[in-house]
């Protein structure tokens, strides 16, 4: 039965999500947070994790959470979902879609569907934003709570990554490489950040 289940979700999740893995994100935060098999905090821990890794983003996530919920038949089952309904979807139009890229019916939808795409996409840049800057047992009621609960550290490393990203144009892998030996440095020797 949780097979089952886990097929369902990422099923769905591959089938309702356009634009890429980006746009992903706030549909796999909401189904597996709320089947509760990863936290908020394990899934952004994951994220990273799965930026840092070859392979397509959904792809790398299914395999994470197959993999915690039932080892290697759960790895199978959602990657396997999760990229079936891009699979078909692509099979069907695939020999037709000169005919579809000139009909005024597809243009307008996917006229429509690019706003909401970009949404998506803005909605995962504030989730890990929220999720990675402020303390994860924060309580805010007020704005002295906010500032208190901020994680300055955080800040400052990607303070530092987009400037260093923007100014020195530096591949995304050395930065990714730079930040970890970074997160490594911090809370791994410095007494203070554990």
């Amino acid at each position: 039965m949780m097979y089952l289940d886990l097929f369902i979700t990422f099923f769905k999740i591959g089938l309702f999500t356009i634009g890429g893995g980006y746009a992903m994100i706030p549909l796999i935060q909401q189904e597996v947070v709320a089947h509760g098999w990863l936290t908020l905090l394990e899934l952004t821990d994951f994220i990273a994790v799965a930026e840092s890794t070859p392979g397509p983003f959904a792809v790398n996530i299914a395999t994470f959470v197959g993999m915690e919920m039932g080892g290697l038949p759960g790895a199978l089952t959602t990657t396997t979902a999760v990229v079936l309904p891009s699979f078909i979807i692509i099979l069907l139009i695939a020999k037709a879609f000169t005919n579809f890229q000139q009909n005024k019916w597809v243009q307008g939808a996917l006229y429509g569907m690019r706003p909401v795409v970009i949404g998506l996409i803005a909605s995962a840049v504030l989730l890990l934003m929220s999720s990675g800057f402020i303390g994860h047992e924060a309580k805010i009621h007020s704005v002295s709570d906010f500032f208190a609960s901020l994680q300055y550290l955080e800040i400052i490393i990607f303070s530092i990554g987009v400037f260093v990203y923007f100014r020195y144009k530096l591949h995304p892998i050395k930065l990714i490489l730079i930040s970890a030996a970074l997160g490594m440095l911090f809370f791994g020797l410095v007494p203070m950040f554990n």
